[in-house]
């Protein structure tokens, strides 16, 4: 998809005197050409956390909960193709929470286009702009969030619009689109095939909210090492009126949404992610530290900011079930908060978009699917346990049928041709005389894994597993098959032995994604010289 499907914003009121809104033309500042961007969305990301943690500690009588029930927008969970499972119990059978955060540019009303600017683009389908995913551990004792850039281009699956019934097809595109192709149930179907992470609930807010839920914040605290102030320069235009001298500084309001919505002064992108990051650590630290969540007159106001700004797939869509996962949400230590982005790199087909880095995100989805802790405070919530062999006995080698199919195609990487010739050659030379090779084009799948339909071929499916060197944990009862089908994954590319895969360890976070621990208060941002004062 072209940089030309992302909507050009328009200028609005509220920026500091001399400088004009938006980021504005395309300069590198030795990083790569920034992009065109929507307002607000990094603060809608603010406004989505903060909600969720209000709404943990909320309580109110029938009346008041039945109040901030109404308030609650609700939508269906998945509206695309997807076969993400989720994660099996961990021994004491605790399982992970997911939730995705989406903020919409959605212009659906004169509050939102007031707030939006672009009154040309009302009515418009949305887009998603911020998706950052929370990973609560299996036993609640640490969390993880991790954001993909809004023009990262990925596989899109099949998505069905719930109200319409309108169906798009299969895609190739930048991730922010998702959200206009069957709402935020095919974003989350996105995200899934993409990481492999089943996703349990998503969560949007759109303009409004974010604006509605900011005021209720107060001061958040940041820093910066020089003078900086985001204007727009002889070489660069735009920019978001940004102006604080060296040191810490508490922001809210217009201050705190022109400190989000800063990339110039900070160089790129990336370094935009890490001010928000820094920003909405910041937020959960002071929260914590003002006890907020025990103040009730205040997380009365702020339940009611919480409710009208958000909208939830519905099966959380009352204020009890938002309530229990608050609970669990700000039980997590904040010094086992860690936030980071999706290590990426720059798209070869258009400069203007992101593609994720092989390596470095396939380990960041596996720590997820395997619920790894990113910070090394504890150890891995998930303890290797012996495969469980299964009891149904496999039949012969040479009368298990089995179906070979190529899905090394990503996002980053075409597929590895003849992959499902070459596997089921090795099945042939192994005894199996009944493995055929399903040359099905365009499958992607991240991991090598064997499908069977029914448990009475459970044992011939592991038979097939470990004749590979596959592990046991990679075979999976489906009904998508209809038959025993291996799955060649993109993490087996090349030869004719499946590649070991080494565990990731408890705060082993790729280098390229940024992390940034929220007990961590000694980060302060940079500031590009241009911007300098």
């Amino acid at each position: 998809m072209s940089h030309s499907s992302v909507r050009e914003e328009e200028k609005q009121p509220g920026v500091a005197e001399g400088a004009t809104e938006g980021d504005g033309g395309g300069g590198r500042h030795g990083r790569r050409r920034a992009r065109p961007r929507r307002k607000h969305r990094v603060l809608r990301w603010s406004a989505t956390t903060l909600a969720v943690l209000i709404l943990g500690t909320a309580g109110a009588g029938y009346l008041y909960y039945q109040h901030l029930s109404d308030n609650i927008g609700k939508g269906e969970r998945s509206s695309g193709d997807s076969k993400a499972k989720k994660t099996a119990p961990n021994a004491a059978g605790q399982t992970p929470l997911n939730v995705l955060l989406i903020g919409s540019d959605s212009r659906d009303s004169d509050e939102n286009v007031k707030l939006g600017g672009s009154k040309d683009n009302r009515g418009n389908p949305p887009l998603g702009d911020v998706q950052m995913l929370i990973h609560l551990s299996a036993d609640r004792k640490s969390a993880a969030v991790v954001s993909i850039p809004r023009d990262t281009r990925v596989d899109i699956p099949k998505c069905t619009d719930p109200k319409t019934g309108h169906v798009y097809p299969a895609t190739n595109g930048i991730i922010n689109t998702t959200l206009a192709r069957g709402g935020a149930g095919c974003t989350l179907a996105t995200w899934q095939n993409l990481t492999g992470v089943y996703i349990d609930h998503w969560m949007t807010i759109d303009f409004a909210g974010v604006v509605r839920m900011a005021d209720a914040v107060g001061g958040v605290e940041v820093c910066v090492n020089q003078n900086v102030w985001d204007h727009p320069t002889a070489t660069q235009k735009g920019g978001s009126g940004l102006r604080l001298t060296k040191g810490r500084h508490e922001v809210k309001g217009k201050k705190a949404l022109q400190w989000l919505r800063t990339r110039h002064a900070w160089g790129s992108d990336q370094m935009r992610a890490r001010a928000q990051h820094m920003y909405l650590n910041s937020m959960i630290r002071t929260l914590k530290s003002q006890n907020v969540f025990t103040d009730g007159g205040r997380l009365m106001d702020l339940a009611e900011a919480a409710t009208k700004s958000l909208t939830v797939s519905e099966e959380i869509g009352t204020p009890k079930k938002l309530y229990n996962l608050g609970q669990q949400l700000k039980s997590v230590p904040t010094d086992r908060l860690t936030m980071a982005t999706m290590p990426n790199i720059q798209d070869t087909q258009d400069r203007n978009h992101l593609l994720p880095e092989p390596a470095g995100a396939a380990k960041m989805w596996q720590m997820l699917r395997d619920d790894v802790p990113f910070d090394d405070k504890g150890a891995d919530s998930k303890k290797k346990t012996k495969e469980k062999v299964s009891d149904d006995p496999a039949a012969a080698d040479d009368q298990i049928a089995v179906a070979v199919q190529n899905a090394t195609r990503s996002s980053t990487l075409g597929p590895a041709d003849g992959r499902a010739r070459t596997v089921t050659d090795v099945l042939l030379g192994k005894g199996f005389a009944r493995a055929t090779a399903d040359t099905t084009p365009g499958l992607s799948e991240e991991a090598t894994v064997v499908r069977y339909p029914s448990a009475d071929l459970e044992g011939d499916a592991q038979r097939i597993a470990k004749s590979l060197g596959i592990p046991l944990s990679s075979v999976k009862k489906s009904t998508d098959v209809s038959g025993i089908t291996l799955v060649v994954g993109a993490d087996w590319r090349e030869g004719t032995t499946y590649p070991k895969q080494s565990d990731p360890k408890a705060g082993d976070v790729p280098e390229n994604s940024d992390e940034i621990n929220a007990a961590d208060d000694s980060k302060c941002m940079d500031v590009y010289p241009p911007y300098q004062w």
